[in-house]
């Protein structure tokens, strides 16, 4: 595969300040980084994002966390390895890539579910993850983002 065009970001200096900030601002609000990481992972998996699937796989590695959830993590609702919150948050991050032709795609259920187990702040922090990891899939998948090029 190759690229259409370098990332296009690199093009405007302020967005290469202002996008990586995105990512760290979850992480400052108590989510554990575990579960951002799945997030991540399962949005990129759903969007078939592979230059973001190829980021997450090197960072587990380096984090030496273990691809066990990773593994099964299409099937998360029925696999035992992932918590409550995780399972909450993985329901929240599907219905929020998943909206095309879907009304109310976020439905009262799936949000008050996420309620249970994470304050306000968290799910702010949650909502604005997986909207920042749909940003990215989107960008390279749209100009051919070679994985492993980064």
């Amino acid at each position: 595969m190759t690229a259409r065009m370098k990332n296009p970001a690199s093009y405007f200096p302020d967005a290469q300040t202002v996008l990586p900030t995105l990512g760290q601002i979850p992480r400052d609000k108590g989510v554990d980084d575990e579960t951002l990481e799945l997030l991540h992972f399962r949005v990129s998996q759903i969007n078939g994002c592979g230059w973001c699937l190829d980021f997450a796989r090197r960072s587990i590695e380096k984090a030496g966390t273990g691809f066990e959830k990773y593994a099964v993590l299409p099937g998360w609702r029925e696999a035992t390895v992932f918590s409550d919150p995780q399972r909450a948050a993985l329901a929240l991050a599907e219905a929020m890539t998943r909206i095309a032709d879907r009304p109310d795609a976020v439905d009262d259920a799936i949000w008050a579910e996420a309620e249970k187990h994470w304050s306000e702040e968290q799910l702010a922090a949650i909502v604005l993850w997986v909207a920042t990891t749909n940003f990215y899939n989107r960008l390279n998948v749209t100009v051919k983002q070679v994985p492993g090029t980064w």
